[in-house]
């Protein structure tokens, strides 16, 4: 099985390839075109700010590469929320990305219960919908670090409630994605991993 993981400007992305070394997976990580629309599964992680990924991945043509993909595809973090419609990270207003998923990514804004952003460290997935999810236990705990988040919707396979409720995951069709870090996120970060390796 060839997995690609996508290079492109984003941080975080190694740790992902040593997640998946240590299920036994070697993927090879690639900003090549062909290289990506050839694998059998592709992973699009990373940690970075939305509107100067976006602007890259449209210079290297990255954009329409990643929404053209048939095969199945997970989004990590930077990854899911550059997959929703627009993103709120932006200078001046909001930077359209992707549009592979309908749902929207906002920015957190503390409550008075809750006042630190980003949102860090472990927290729970509830609702779970979907392949990519299955042999979890009730409300694993997963590990995040994020101060953006993508709505609820008709996307959502599974939520986290951090101020208020978002969506912790998203599919459609080919396209699945998660804000949290299954990469950091232990025994049940593995368990998702290996759910998508095995994905038709």
């Amino acid at each position: 099985m060839k997995v690609a993981i996508i290079k492109y400007n984003a941080g975080n992305i190694f740790s992902v390839d040593y997640a998946l070394r240590r299920l036994g997976v070697e993927a090879e990580i690639t900003g090549d075109i062909e290289k990506i629309q050839t694998a059998d599964k592709v992973i699009f992680p990373g940690v970075g700010e939305a509107e100067t990924t976006m602007q890259y991945l449209k210079e290297h043509r990255l954009d329409e590469v990643i929404k053209g993909l048939k095969q199945p595809t997970l989004g990590i973090c930077i990854g899911m929320q550059l997959m929703c419609q627009s993103s709120e990270e932006a200078a001046n207003g909001n930077v359209q990305c992707l549009g592979i998923f309908d749902e929207k990514v906002k920015k957190f804004i503390p409550n008075a219960q809750i006042n630190k952003v980003p949102h860090m460290g472990w927290n729970t997935i509830t609702n779970c919908q979907s392949p990519l999810l299955t042999s979890l236990p009730e409300n694993p705990y997963f590990y995040y670090v994020h101060s953006f988040y993508a709505t609820l919707g008709k996307d959502t396979i599974a939520q986290t409630d951090y101020i208020h409720p978002y969506s912790a995951a998203l599919h459609k069709d080919n396209f699945y994605a998660v804000q949290f870090h299954p990469e950091k996120s232990g025994a049940m970060g593995e368990i998702v991993l290996k759910n998508f390796l095995e994905l038709c």
